[in-house]
């Protein structure tokens, strides 16, 4: 079959070990290791591997973006990863408002395409960065505006599809004739429309009977979408919300949405959260676009993510509850009148304590992420037991909300569980997430135990189990109760009907085996638990800190923030964070060859990982891939060796103290295109790449020897002199030196001071890391014990202090030296803030500036932008970029130049490029500098060195 498929496909085929374990897993809580992977080009790859994999009898798995959560994409099947090749914009058509899509294509991504024309693909998950478009029509997905826009189905007008016999064909509405002629077809297609039709008329009476009342219902297939005589014969219908049981969608012709004039939303306050059930009936009689729920469990969340701890700035108090009302209207005037009414009514009625109203964009975004977030928040949390996904979906009429979350409350607190809940409380849909470890057989039990009471209570109310996250293998098992034996028995002829020898993934919606098997940990789960050099006590190992990721896929998003560059690169699964804390859990676990840590294959995926620390603020799980690559590369090397270039990037610390004595010659002879080729072929250090240059005197040197400096009236500092500004770039140390200076402050460097220990960090000698850390502390700390601020101008550097430092070595300074850590920009905006003033010229300049990735992820690039703008005539802009590409060393090695450079492309050099000439590009990281230079040919300077020049 692996032969067969490699000689037909244009996409590719990947049956390796690696590859399987990759796609073992969704966002779910399931596990099942695939037989292969097709990443396939077109429909063409598609129609060949579903002919193929029906000769051997081995079933298909459509997929998307793996961002189900109900275990849609999980199971023993050929995986047809749709998202990496097939996700083009076909054709639009703005007058008639429609979008015809292949299934790759992200929500996201197609929104800001149709965003110039006014218009929008409507239905919105909270995974809409990277939410396939496929994926949300095999899903049903819908979102928190349903109650504007309902589901997906309502937006689809056309489908292509891949039937079971390998047959491309098109569906869509067709008249009275045109469904004879199908029906009279002696083929598979042919059958599937008279099947269809048959099991309609024939289970007319019960569909009406048993099928939920409630709009947000995706369980099942959709039959009632069949039974009213007046509406066109549809066959989408019915694929809309299969999971990809009945065939593989190719291509999808969607209906468009006008974008709301304007919108504005109030985060309603409680103290209770049935308070706020009982609120969410009289909020919904001010006809709003959108109301969602919040509660503490998730609010207390956000309070140690790195991202969202500053979205939180909105919050009075501490409430029990909140929930998000969103209002459309035209004009700014007709929207605060709506929410002041809503206000009054609420506050008449005593509902809530505090209505915080948001017009503004940017605060709306705020509140916006911190909803989306809300899945990967909860999956954060420390320890085994988790608010973990199975009851997840349920959804009852919105007027009996507050009974039933008082029903389940109940229900939890029998079993001895405190359960989560949030969600679109406007359409009755509730996300239950009961906090239990399934890696027990305790909380295994506990799950079923709840699942089947809730079910009843969810029958009850004549609502339905599965909202819109599907049935998968969460929730399939529970269609017989929901729907009954009858309804059971035509949705299994529907499948009979599309796929005769059950080869498209089996085992979700029809013939479901039970909820608790599968499972990604279960009783059985054993991993191993290496001794680290890092501490990962806060994560409880370095297992758990691999079991932080969920997978909800935030980092497959790539329209904005840096997380993952080297999937936004490469569109691989491999090559997300996701991917790589999988291969991690499964290494450490014995699933992945029994190496460990020391594998090849597991080498691999961690390779192209950039270890840019994005992931540790933009992942709600605040995965920390970086840490895990460091101690990854630690344990491989001290199995296999270093490469001698780990060793030359990894102590350039002191290979720089020496070149730079020698300079210029040193820089003269790197930059000899016969050395640069022979450092190529030798080390893999890139020819296409310049070293950096050495500077005739270092930066130590001219402070010490430019004779008497202010005493300073402010008091001193300690700008530490990092290894690129005291070897390289010594003129941003000086300029950094006259800026605090003008500040009043009188500046000191560290005598003896030694490399920050990055370089040896990101090579994974981390051993020698810890001996340089504890140098530098002995060094700093007496400056921290006087409250001395220390400085750093290159982030990777004074972050190491602030962030590696912590986790890598037991020392009982390290805290007081991370407190007095910052960047210059953050110390020099905060001293402009509490009054002291800097004077400066009156010349004007435009200048983009672009964050370096350890930056953006710690502390953010809000102050450097801000001390940009300090002079009256600058005006300065933080680029949308993701990471250059450079990352430290990594951009220099061969084997990644042009990954590097494509990582730079997404979104950083066409920014630099389409710049005017006389626009000063400004960049704080040394790596980024120099990537910024290799691409565009733009020098791009420090802040300190353009700012120093208007003083």
């Amino acid at each position: 079959m692996v032969v067969e498929l490699g000689e037909v496909i244009d996409g590719e085929a990947r049956f390796d070990e690696v590859s399987r374990m990759l796609y073992r897993t969704d966002a779910s809580i399931y596990e099942i290791e695939p037989v292969g992977l097709v990443l396939p080009r077109s429909a063409a790859d598609v129609s060949a591997t579903v002919r193929i994999a029906a000769k051997y009898g081995v079933a298909v798995l459509p997929r998307g973006g793996g961002t189900s959560l109900a275990g849609q994409v999980v199971g023993e099947a050929v995986h047809l990863d749709l998202s990496k090749h097939m996700n083009r914009i076909l054709e639009f058509d703005r007058e008639a408002r429609w979008v015809r899509v292949e299934p790759g294509v992200v929500l996201d991504e197609l929104n800001e395409f149709l965003k110039p024309h006014g218009l929008q693909f409507a239905p919105d998950p909270a995974t809409s960065s990277r939410a396939n478009i496929g994926g949300m029509v095999g899903n049903n997905s819908s979102g928190s505006r349903s109650i504007l826009y309902g589901k997906t189905i309502d937006h689809v007008l056309g489908l292509k599809v891949v039937l079971a016999d390998g047959v491309t064909t098109e569906l869509g509405p067709m008249d009275a004739d045109q469904l004879r002629r199908k029906e009279a077809q002696n083929d598979l297609e042919g059958r599937v429309y008279r099947e269809v039709s048959r099991i309609s008329s024939v289970y007319r009476d019960e569909i009406e009977r048993r099928f939920p009342k409630v709009m947000r219902r995706v369980s099942g297939y959709n039959l009632d979408e069949f039974i009213e005589p007046a509406r066109p014969f549809d066959l989408t219908n019915i694929v809309v919300g299969s999971e990809g049981t009945l065939c593989v969608v190719v291509e999808a012709k969607l209906n468009l949405e006008p974008l709301p004039a304007r919108t504005a939303v109030v985060a309603c306050h409680f103290q209770d959260l049935i308070e706020a059930m009982h609120a969410n009936r009289d909020i919904l009689e001010t006809s709003p676009s959108a109301v969602e729920l919040l509660d503490k469990i998730l609010l207390d969340q956000t309070k140690g993510s790195i991202e969202y701890a500053r979205h939180r700035s909105f919050l009075v108090g501490d409430p029990e509850a909140l929930l998000f009302v969103e209002y459309q209207g035209d004009s700014e005037v007709e929207l605060l009148d709506r929410m002041d009414h809503l206000e009054a009514m609420l506050r008449e009625r005593a509902r809530g304590y505090a209505y915080v109203k948001a017009i503004d964009a940017l605060e709306q975004k705020k509140i916006w992420d911190l909803r989306k977030a809300g899945l990967g928040l909860l999956m954060g949390m420390k320890g085994d037991a988790k608010p973990n996904p199975g009851i997840e979906d349920t959804c009852v009429p919105p007027e009996h909300l507050a009974e039933y979350v008082e029903r389940v409350r109940a229900i939890a607190a029998e079993s001895g569980v405190v359960a989560e809940y949030y969600g679109h409380a406007s359409v009755g849909v509730l996300h239950i997430r009961p906090i239990l470890d399934l890696k027990s057989s305790d909380g295994i039990r506990i799950l079923r135990t709840l699942e089947d009471r809730i079910s009843d209570v969810v029958l009850e109310y004549g609502g339905s189990m599965s909202a819109e996250h599907g049935d998968g293998l969460a929730r399939s098992e529970w269609i017989p109760k929901m729907f009954g034996t009858t309804i059971v028995r035509a949705f299994a002829e529907v499948k009979g009907a599309f796929d005769p020898d059950g080869i498209m993934n089996p085992g979700k919606i029809v013939d479901a085996p039970p909820m608790d098997g599968s499972l990604r940990y279960g009783d059985g789960y054993r991993p191993q638990e290496p001794k680290t050099h890092f501490s990962f006590a806060a994560d409880g190992g370095m297992h758990r800190a691999a079991e932080m990721c969920s997978g909800v896929g935030e980092c497959r998003k790539k329209l904005a923030g840096t997380m993952c560059p080297s999937y936004m690169a490469t569109l691989d699964e491999q090559h997300t964070t996701r991917g790589r804390a999988n291969a991690l859990r499964a290494a450490l676990s014995g699933r992945l060859s029994g190496e460990g840590l020391t594998g090849k294959g597991l080498y691999e995926v961690m390779d192209l990982c950039l270890e840019c620390k994005a992931c540790k603020s933009e992942c709600p799980s605040n995965v920390d891939m970086a840490k895990l690559k460091y101690e990854f590369l630690a344990h491989y090397h001290g199995e296999h060796g270093y490469p001698l270039r780990s060793h030359l990037f990894g102590k350039i610390g002191r290979f720089s103290a020496v070149a730079s004595g020698l300079a210029p010659v040193t820089n003269w002879l790197l930059g000899l295109g016969p050395n640069r080729w022979l450092m190529d072929r030798l080390f893999g250090i890139s020819r296409h790449r310049r070293l950096p240059r050495f500077a005739g005197q270092r930066f130590s040197r001219w402070f010490a020897g430019r004779g008497l400096k202010p005493s300073g009236t402010r008091g001193k500092v300690l700008l530490f002199n990092d290894t690129f500004t005291e070897f390289n770039e010594p003129q941003i140390g000086m300029a950094a030196t006259f800026i605090l200076e003008r500040l009043g402050f009188e500046v000191e460097i560290a005598a003896n001071r030694v490399c920050c220990g990055r370089p040896l960090i990101s090579k994974g000698f981390l051993a020698e890391a810890k001996q340089q850390a504890r140098a530098n502390i002995e060094i700093l700390a007496p400056f921290a014990r006087e409250g001395i601020p220390i400085l750093g101008l290159e982030p990777s550097c004074i972050l190491c202090f602030a962030d590696d430092y912590l986790d890598l070595i037991d020392h009982p300074d390290a805290a007081r030296v991370a407190e007095q850590a910052m960047m210059l920009e953050d110390f020099v905006v905060q001293v402009i803030r509490e009054g002291t003033e800097l004077s400066f010229t009156q010349r004007r300049k435009q200048i983009l500036v672009h964050g370096h990735c350890h930056q953006k992820a710690l502390v953010g690039m809000a102050a450097t932008v801000e001390v940009l703008n300090l002079p009256f005539g600058y005006e300065a802009a933080e680029i949308n970029s993701g990471c250059c590409g450079m990352a430290g060393s990594f951009g220099y090695e061969t084997e990644h130049y042009e990954i590097s450079m494509k990582v730079g492309e997404q979104r950083l050099f066409r920014a630099i490029r389409e710049a005017d000439e006389e626009v000063e590009v400004a960049a704080v990281g040394t790596s980024c500098r120099h990537q910024i230079a290799d691409a565009t040919g733009r020098r791009a300077r420090h802040w300190a060195e353009i700012l120093v020049e208007a003083l």
